[in-house]
């Protein structure tokens, strides 16, 4: 049998249209390693009494693909904690955390009704649809009124 070197410079152009197929095109490199890494593992496991290396390499390759887009999806549908879910919106680097006090002025700097939407999204933690219910406006103008607020809070914060 080839060396690993040998499947991977014959098996590269595979990788790039799994990459292609499953339409990858941000963090191309960590991708493209995770499909040589997939590779890998297939060239360990193949047997060679049931059947030919490409098939079982390809659905290797596509299959860690796939692994590795689900746990990238994953991580980024995690939810902050409740202390952090301003910070991150308010793009805050992290070293520079918010202090309670320094937070606590900024909101008050905001009138009654982008208070209360502060209130509802980041303390009740309504969705969009029952906080635009709530307020008796659309979704789309909630979401254009956090939009402004948060925009505000940035400004207030940063002077």
């Amino acid at each position: 049998m080839e060396t690993v070197e040998d499947i991977l410079i014959q098996f590269e152009p595979m990788i790039h249209a799994c990459i292609r197929k499953l339409h990858i095109y941000k963090n191309h490199d960590a991708f493209l390693q995770v499909g040589r890494v997939g590779l890998w593992k297939a060239w360990q496991r193949y047997d060679s009494s049931k059947g030919d290396f490409a098939p079982f390499a390809y659905r290797s390759i596509y299959g860690s693909l796939l692994d590795e887009l689900k746990k990238a999806a994953i991580e980024e549908n995690i939810i902050p904690a409740e202390d952090q879910t301003l910070e991150i919106l308010l793009n805050k680097p992290a070293e520079s955390s918010l202090d309670s006090e320094e937070l606590v002025n900024a909101l008050s700097q905001l009138n009654l009704g982008e208070q209360q939407l502060i209130h509802l999204l980041f303390v009740d933690r309504c969705s969009l649809d029952e906080v635009a219910l709530h307020l008796g406006i659309t979704k789309a103008g909630v979401k254009k009124k956090r939009e402004r607020t948060l925009l505000k809070l940035r400004r207030i914060l940063t002077t």
